[in-house]
Parts: C-alpha cells; sequence; structure tokens
C-alpha cells in the first residue's frame, strides 16, 4: 500500500515554520545572554562599591580603637605626624569645605549664567562652537590646574593682597571654581533645553520678555537637573586633590581666611599615602579613617541631591 506523500505546499510551510522557530530560538538566547552580561556589568560596579566601603571600614575600625572617636570628632588639632600625636579632623574638614564653598561661589553662577546663554540666547552656530571649549576646559589634567594656581593666581592675588600666603585657600578655591564650570553649564544647559518649547512660547505670548521667560519660566521649570548639577559639581570640588595639595598647602588650620595655608582631607590622604608613614601605625590607619569622613560627606551631598531633586522634579509629557 503506498504511503501518502504530503505536499508540497505543507513541505514548504513546515520548513519555514521550522525556521521561524529556530530564529525565534536564537533571538530569545540572544537576549539571555544579553541580559546576563548587563547584569554582570551592574554587580561589577555594586561589588567595587561594596569593596572599597570595606576596604575603609576595616582600617577604620582599627584606627578607632586607639583613637577615641570624641577626639576624632572635637579635637581642633591635627598632627598625627608629630609628637604629641592629635587626631581632631575638624581642621581638615573646614579646609575641605573652605575651598569647595569657594570654589562653588565661582563655579555655580558662571555656570548657571553659561548654561542661561547657550540655553536661550546663543545662536546655534555660536553654541556649537562654545560646547567644545567647555569640553576642553574639563579635559585639562587636574595637576596642570594645580600648577596654574600656584604659578599665576597666587602671586596675581599677592599683587592685591599682599598678607596672601604662598599656598592658600583662595587660589585653589579659584581654579578649582574654573575647572568645574563646565560641569555646570553643561549639565543645567541640558536640564534647560529639555524644557518643553510651549511654555516659552506661552510666556512670550503674555508679553514676558526673553530674560523674564529664561529666569522664571525655563530655570524653575529646570530647578532638578539644575540642582542635581550643582550638588554633582560641589561633590566634585570635595574630593578633588590635586589642586589643593599643590596650591592650598599643607598647614591643618581651623580658620575661615581664605589667605592663608590650610590642608583638606584629600590632601593628608596624598601626604601620608607618599610611603613615609610606617604600613600599620595610627597616623597610616588615619588616612582609612580621613576616606571615611569624606565618603560620608560626599554621600550626604548626593543623598541631599536626591532628595532635592525628587522634591523639585517636573514631568513633562
Amino acid at each position: 500500500m503506498e504511503r501518502e506523500r504530503p505536499a508540497p505546499g505543507a513541505r514548504a510551510e513546515a520548513t519555514t515554520g521550522a525556521r521561524l522557530l529556530m530564529v525565534r530560538n536564537r533571538g530569545r538566547l540572544r537576549e539571555r545572554v544579553i541580559h546576563l552580561l548587563l547584569l554582570l556589568c551592574g554587580l561589577v560596579s555594586i561589588f567595587t562599591t561594596f569593596g572599597i566601603v570595606l576596604a575603609l571600614l576595616t582600617e577604620t575600625f582599627s584606627f578607632f580603637q586607639e583613637v577615641s572617636l570624641l577626639e576624632f570628632l572635637t579635637d581642633t588639632r591635627w598632627t598625627p605626624l608629630f609628637e604629641p600625636q592629635h587626631f581632631g579632623i575638624l581642621p581638615l574638614v573646614a579646609g575641605t569645605l573652605l575651598v569647595a564653598i569657594g570654589a562653588s561661589l565661582v563655579a555655580l553662577p558662571v555656570g548657571l549664567a553659561t548654561a542661561i546663554y547657550m540655553s536661550e540666547y546663543a545662536p546655534e552656530r555660536v553654541r556649537r562652537s562654545v560646547k567644545p571649549f567647555l569640553e576642553v576646559l574639563a579635559g585639562i589634567p587636574t595637576v596642570v590646574y594645580g600648577y596654574f594656581a600656584l604659578t599665576f593666581v597666587t602671586p596675581l592675588l599677592r599683587v592685591f593682597l599682599p598678607d596672601t600666603s604662598i599656598f592658600n585657600a583662595a587660589s585653589a578655591s579659584i581654579v578649582m571654581g574654573v575647572m568645574i564650570i563646565p560641569l555646570v553649564a553643561s549639565l543645567s544647559e541640558d536640564a534647560m533645553v529639555a524644557v518643553p518649547r510651549s511654555l516659552r512660547e506661552g510666556a512670550y505670548a503674555l508679553g514676558a520678555t526673553k530674560f523674564e521667560v529664561a529666569t522664571t519660566v525655563v530655570v524653575p521649570a529646570a530647578l532638578s537637573g539644575i540642582v542635581a548639577s550643582f550638588i554633582l559639581a560641589i561633590s566634585r570640588a570635595l574630593g578633588e586633590t590635586m589642586i589643593v595639595a599643590l596650591a592650598a598647602g599643607a598647614t591643618p588650620r581651623l580658620t575661615l581666611n581664605p589667605l592663608e595655608s590650610i590642608q583638606t582631607m584629600t590632601a593628608y590622604i596624598v601626604q601620608v599615602s607618599l610611603g613615609d608613614t610606617p604600613y600599620g601605625s595610627t597616623a597610616y590607619k588615619s588616612i582609612f579613617a580621613v576616606g571615611t569622613g569624606l565618603f560620608v560627606m560626599t554621600l550626604a551631598m548626593n543623598i541631599l541631591g536626591g532628595l532635592v531633586v525628587r522634591r523639585y522634579r517636573e514631568v513633562y509629557r
């Protein structure tokens, strides 16, 4: 008895179905591989953060077994490399905040004004020209900024303010502010460009000027992005090393005078990390305690920035 053979059309449909199934399975396998790779990339950053925190906390805990936390937080003298030793972090915190606040006074208004100009006033051709210059300014190595502060800004300050020390917080603040201007300007401009055009047109229809539109419509609408750029820039200033190490000095002093020599937390870490301090000593462990304090300050800034962004965030549809 002769067996029935499938029609040619049926065989073609079966072959096409098998190919579609194979292609679909390959697509699913590719998606799973991509998902796994992306997950691994995310885990690398998470585990790296945990590793850094673990390394800091391990040595910091050992440091506080030898130095009381109360002395660390309240003593106004920081002399871990000299006798008698004192481990009060307040002079380092004061120096760090003095430089960061000074840099913010330079960078935030100038960066915001630059962002307003590029977003609301500058023609497209000018905007395309200014952006690369800002990126070049952001790409200059910080050690170059440090020598610029020491060899150009400080002598210039001493011409107008003769009492200025050779190493001082003012020159470091000014140059650090210049360094973070591109960060503020670029991120703020991106936030302003994202504001819908309809808001601007509505303000113009009511008779507002360009400046009024920029300051009363665009800036409030982009406030969350602008604040985020401010927080990121200040965090960058808190963690800067080479500028303060070269220009601000290495004198831990509890002062509010920017014309005096000070020492920041990062500059102290650089000083001790040069290799002259015995491994395992209290002075060596102090760099981890200072690093933990700097980490807490930066983390607090990021949390504050997240809260502000969520509070004032605008969602446009």
